[in-house]
């Protein structure tokens, strides 16, 4: 066996390949990368099947990273070892896993115990194994009436990235009015409203800006998730 490890800070590098080596005696050869891009090319190269990897790094993140890799090898095992589970992290990493993959999400903030048993359970046994915080974000945003859904998230993103009613309504295939319905369940779900005795022609007031910043401050995005949504947004805009 041997396992790639992608991370940029270089003590948490060290960290992670002694913890790799410490947990998985089969493990003959551990390789470090010090950001994304450079993790791509060595998966790619080296045929890696097992990978350790943060989330937030420079010269691209880890979920820009895993798609890649996923996608050149949908059956490569990764572990993600994070210091976020802000949901942005959490719908991100989803969005990318393939169907019947064994993955994992653990904060760095786990035990030693706990990493070590994760990167067993995922590369030896095949196991998915997913931090109880990040599975709990994972259940309420799935699960709770007040959770975002995919399409609501979606709309999210576009008033983010400053997409019109109607550019939206063009781009996600849907009549203006199903916008105009997705938004005001958005706004009612991030609480977001006109303030007490503001009418809504108050220009001092903007419901989209609002929406936005209150799902920055509630971490429902984030730089890598809008970074990823301007990447897609001009790949759409040239093919449009």
């Amino acid at each position: 066996m041997k396992v790639l490890v992608i991370e940029d800070d270089p003590l948490h590098r060290s960290y992670l390949s002694e913890a790799v080596r410490a947990a998985l005696p089969e493990c003959l050869h551990v390789i470090e990368a010090e950001n994304g891009l450079v993790g791509e090319r060595l998966a790619r190269e080296n045929k890696f099947a097992h990978v350790v990897m943060d989330l937030q790094m420079n010269a691209r993140n880890g979920i820009e990273a895993a798609r890649t890799i996923w996608k050149e090898r949908p059956d490569t095992r990764i572990l993600f070892w994070s210091n976020y589970a802000d949901e942005a992290y959490v719908r991100g990493v989803s969005r990318i896993v393939p169907p019947g993959a064994a993955y994992g999400y653990v904060l760095k903030s786990a035990s030693d115990d706990r990493l070590k048993l994760a990167l067993r359970s995922i590369f030896i046994e095949s196991q998915c194994v997913i931090d109880r915080e990040v599975r709990g974000l994972q259940q309420r945003s799935l699960g709770n009436s007040n959770g975002l859904t995919d399409s609501e998230y979606e709309i999210l993103v576009d008033i983010a990235l400053g997409l019109t009613d109607r550019a939206i309504a063009t781009r996600r295939n849907l009549s203006l009015r199903s916008v105009q319905n997705r938004l005001q369940r958005l706004y009612e779900k991030l609480e977001v409203y006109y303030p007490a005795g503001a009418a809504e022609e108050d220009n001092r007031f903007n419901l989209r800006a609002r929406a936005v910043s209150i799902a920055l401050l509630r971490k429902l995005l984030n730089y890598s998730a809008l970074e990823r949504a301007e990447a897609e947004l001009s790949e759409w805009l040239a093919s449009h």
